[in-house]
């Protein structure tokens, strides 16, 4: 396969995942923000939220105060914004179109049509009817583009290049969500975090769709071990970095070539460090710390692999 098509594959599925995720955040932070609380406890939220998409500055040159209403609108139609939800669906069809003759026209069909549908939302038309409904749209738009892509493309390097976009983008927003969202939520020690307001909780567990199957797992009240054991270890779990990197791994060694070798043994290194894990060695050396030393290697294999088999980004 040509590097440049594979490129627009890859970062086609990034670019949607993205978006998701975006929505996931900006969901869960705008539900916690109409909690009972004062304004600063709200900007501090809204902060941390841009924290984890490292847009802090970029929001405070255009805004003098993290409002709701300005983050919301700086997240989701800022035009300047790389990280908006608008840039993220324009970037995935933008991509699409580009290798449109190796996709399905079904997939093709829903990529063009969820820009279009995006291109007639408006700020204030998004207030009116809820933030929440919007949400809801680009989490099910990410959805069915996924579904299609699985039901229709064939079973070849195409796919493989897709999903591998997907799944590192994936891994790498459920690493944002786990050091930022968590800690922010738990400053204190062990003893104190367990006794954190079930709401906010929820809430966390809610953003990356795993309310539901923290309570089948485990039947128990909600704690920080389990709840970061689940989003971390558990590869059952659909969004957690044992999940995503399983993936990574797998389709990495489906497309390989003369150059990824280090690649491979690097991605196959973090996969089985998160198979045979322990929550309880995790917690002893710092969650912090581990989460960023994650981030900083999924940032490594994501250059590797634009080395290996893309177009390499410019130094």
């Amino acid at each position: 396969m040509l590097s440049r098509t594979a490129d627009h594959l890859f970062w086609m599925a990034r670019y949607m995942e993205r978006a998701e995720n975006t929505a996931r955040i900006l969901d869960v932070t705008y539900r916690l923000s109409l909690l009972p609380q004062n304004g600063q406890e709200v900007e501090a939220m809204w902060s941390g939220m841009l924290k984890i998409m490292e847009l802090q500055d970029c929001f405070l040159a255009k805004h003098p105060q993290f409002t709701t209403e300005a983050v919301l609108d700086y997240m989701i139609f800022d035009r300047d914004n790389p990280g908006s939800i608008y840039r993220c669906l324009r970037a995935t069809r933008e991509n699409a179109h580009a290798v449109r003759g190796t996709l399905t026209s079904e997939l093709w069909e829903t990529s063009n049509a969820t820009w279009l549908k995006m291109r007639d939302f408006s700020f204030p038309k998004m207030m009116e009817s809820g933030p929440g409904a919007f949400f809801e749209w680009v989490k099910y738009r990410s959805h069915l583009s996924r579904g299609v892509t699985i039901g229709t493309m064939l079973q070849d390097e195409a796919l493989r290049f897709i999903r591998l976009g997907t799944f590192l983008e994936r891994a790498d927003n459920t690493a944002r969500i786990l050091e930022v969202k968590y800690l922010n939520l738990l400053p204190g020690a062990e003893g104190d975090a367990e006794t954190a307001d079930y709401y906010q909780w929820s809430a966390l567990l809610r953003s990356v769709s795993a309310f539901e199957v923290y309570r089948k797992v485990y039947r128990d009240h909600i704690t920080p071990l389990r709840v970061a054991e689940l989003l971390i270890l558990r590869a059952d779990m659909p969004r957690s970095l044992a999940r995503c990197m399983k993936e990574v791994y797998s389709n990495l060694t489906r497309v390989a070539n003369s150059r990824s070798a280090e690649t491979e043994r690097l991605a196959g290194e973090l996969e089985s460090h998160l198979r045979f894990g322990r929550i309880e060695r995790i917690f002893e050396g710092g969650l912090r710390k581990y989460l960023e030393t994650f981030r900083d290697s999924i940032f490594d294999l994501g250059c590797r692999i634009s080395d290996d088999f893309l177009i390499p980004t410019s130094a």
